[in-house]
């Protein structure tokens, strides 16, 4: 009985770990992958996407199938307000596939992947100082690019969200007696080309308010 019990609890296990291996993928073909991974977004499960790209990239290092895949898995992690995930597909896009016909198009999509990053720019300095300065790089390398136009209104808004910080550093020092760093935040302001422009403040909730 018992060595019967056994026999059939080894087919079990055996059954198990063969279901457990057909589950994975592996040697597919770079169609085979990006039908997967194309599959995977539509099933709305972005984490498997990611998993089956980095089975592809290793299988397929320099298949052309990798440069739209990469695109759209950029924006689907811009989408999701994944920022840094975006960044890396179009950093490897740009390192893969980049060239004098489309790099600027990549490096606009990173701008714009910073850009919808700081939703809550009075906590976001770094972001927006990197932002503004990946804009002038991205201004002096493509003078004549199409984006132009929507990366100078980034720019724009970047700069806004900068004034509006220093604006809230200032104040804050002034109320707490910093008299030499409230100068220095002041002589900024002073110098800004917003100065003295109207404009509404943007609101902040109840709940954050106090964070601020």
């Amino acid at each position: 009985m018992k060595t019967r019990l056994l026999f059939f609890l080894s087919i079990s296990f055996l059954f198990l770990a063969c279901s457990t291996r057909n589950d994975e993928l592996y040697n597919l073909s770079a169609l085979q992958w990006h039908e997967q991974i194309i599959k995977d977004i539509q099933d709305n499960d972005l984490e498997k996407a990611d998993e089956h790209y980095t089975s592809m990239a290793s299988e397929h290092s320099a298949d052309a199938l990798l440069e739209p895949i990469q695109l759209i898995l950029a924006q689907m992690h811009i989408e999701e307000e994944e920022y840094k995930l975006a960044d890396f597909y179009l950093e490897e896009n740009a390192k893969k596939f980049g060239n004098s016909q489309n790099l600027d198009f990549i490096r606009y999509l990173q701008i714009k992947a910073k850009f919808e990053a700081f939703a809550q720019p009075n906590r976001e300095q770094a972001l927006l100082l990197e932002g503004r300065d990946q804009i002038a790089t991205f201004s002096k390398t493509y003078p004549q690019t199409e984006y132009a136009p929507l990366v100078q209104t980034m720019l724009t808004k970047f700069n806004l969200a900068i004034f509006a910080l220093d604006e809230n550093i200032a104040s804050l020092y002034k109320r707490t007696d910093r008299e030499q760093s409230y100068e220095i935040y002041q002589q900024r302001l002073q110098e800004s080309e917003f100065n003295d422009v109207p404009m509404i403040k943007a609101k902040v909730a109840w709940y954050r308010r106090i964070f601020e």
